[in-house]
C-alpha cells in the first residue's frame, strides 16, 4: 500500500484540507463584514460570485472538467434558491455579531435531515430525529426568543440555513448525473447574473480598500468550496464535521480584535449543542451507508432474486 493510499495518510490529508477550507470560510465572513462597512451586502454577494467565478475558471480549465449537462432548468432553480440563502447569510454576517451569524449557519445539517425525508424519501429513525430536536434546542439557545436579546435579524440567519439545506438536497440530486466541477461551474454561471439583479437596486461603486475586501471574499469563498469538496472525497463526513466547527473560533477572534465584539456565553452553549447534534447525525449517516454497502452484495447473491 502506497503512502498516498494509506488510510492514516488519507485522513491526515483530508483533515488538513478541511481545516484549510474552514479557515477560508471564516476569513470570507471577516472580509464580508469589512466590506459591509461601506457597501450593501447585496452588492457584496454579487462581487463575491463574480470574482469567485474568475478564480474558478483556471482551476476548471486546467483540470479539463466536462461542462456538458442536460439539467440547466434544475441549475437555474438551485442557483435561485442558493442566491436567496447567500443574500440572507451575507445580511446576517453584516448585521449580527459574527460568532452568532456563523453559529446559526451550522443549523443547516439539521434542516438537511428534514429536507431529505421530504424530497428524497430517506428514512430517518428515532435516534437521528432526537439529534435533530436537540440541535434545534441549540438554535433556540442562540436566538433566545424569550429574552430581550432576541432580534428578528437572527431569524434571517436561520432562513439562510433553511435555504442552504434545500440547496444541499438539490446538489445531491444533480450529482447523480453531473460531476462536482460541472455543478460548481454552472452554479457560478447562474449566480453572477442572479445576484446582480438585487445589487443594482442598492448599487454603490466601491472605493479604496473595499475592492480588496471584495476580491478576497471571492477568492476565500471559491477556495473554501474547492478545498471542502476535495476533503470530503478523502475522508468520512463524520470524522471531518467536527473540524468544520473551527470556523467559529476563527470568526470569534476576528470579531473581538477587528470589531470589538465579545462572544456570548449563550452563543457558545447553543453552538456546542448544535455541534454535538450534527456530529451524531453525520456519524449515524456514515454508519448506515456502510451497513447498506456491506448488505448489498449479500442481497444480490440471494438465489432466485
Amino acid at each position: 500500500m502506497s503512502a498516498a493510499t494509506h488510510p492514516q495518510h488519507r485522513f491526515g490529508l483530508a483533515a488538513t484540507l478541511m481545516l484549510a477550507s474552514t479557515s477560508f470560510f471564516g476569513l470570507m465572513a471577516v472580509t464580508i463584514r469589512l466590506a459591509s462597512a461601506s457597501l450593501p451586502t447585496f452588492e457584496i454577494a454579487f462581487f463575491r460570485n463574480a470574482f469567485g467565478l474568475l478564480a474558478l475558471l483556471p482551476v476548471l480549465l486546467h483540470g479539463g472538467a466536462s461542462l456538458r449537462t442536460r439539467q440547466l432548468p434544475r441549475y437555474l432553480l438551485r442557483s435561485a434558491i442558493g442566491i436567496g440563502s447567500m443574500l440572507a447569510g451575507f445580511w446576517a454576517i453584516g448585521h449580527l455579531p459574527l460568532s452568532q451569524a456563523i453559529a446559526l449557519s451550522y443549523s443547516t445539517p439539521l434542516f438537511v435531515t428534514i429536507a431529505a425525508v421530504i424530497w428524497l424519501g430517506e428514512q430517518v429513525r428515532g435516534r437521528r430525529w432526537a439529534a435533530v430536536l436537540i440541535g434545534f434546542l441549540g438554535v433556540l439557545v442562540i436566538v433566545r426568543p424569550w429574552s430581550s436579546a432576541f432580534s428578528l435579524g437572527s431569524l434571517i440567519a436561520v432562513l439562510a440555513a433553511v435555504l442552504s439545506a434545500i440547496v444541499a438536497i438539490q446538489i445531491k440530486q444533480l450529482s447523480r448525473v453531473d460531476p462536482a466541477d460541472t455543478i460548481v461551474f454552472y452554479t457560478y454561471v447562474f449566480w453572477v447574473p442572479l445576484s446582480l439583479l438585487p445589487a443594482l437596486f442598492v448599487w454603490q461603486w466601491p472605493h479604496g480598500n473595499a475592492w480588496l475586501w471584495l476580491v478576497l471574499t471571492g477568492l476565500f469563498g471559491t477556495g473554501g468550496q474547492l478545498l471542502w469538496t476535495r476533503a470530503l472525497r478523502l475522508g468520512d463526513v463524520s470524522a471531518l464535521t467536527p473540524i468544520s466547527f473551527m470556523q467559529l473560533p476563527v470568526v470569534a477572534i476576528a470579531g473581538y480584535f477587528l470589531f470589538g465584539e465579545t462572544i456570548s456565553h449563550w452563543t457558545i452553549l447553543g453552538a456546542s449543542i448544535i455541534f454535538a447534534a450534527n456530529a451524531y447525525i453525520a456519524h449515524r449517516e456514515v454508519q448506515l451507508s456502510r451497513q447498506a454497502a456491506t448488505s448489498a452484495p449479500i442481497e444480490a447473491a440471494k438465489p432466485g432474486e
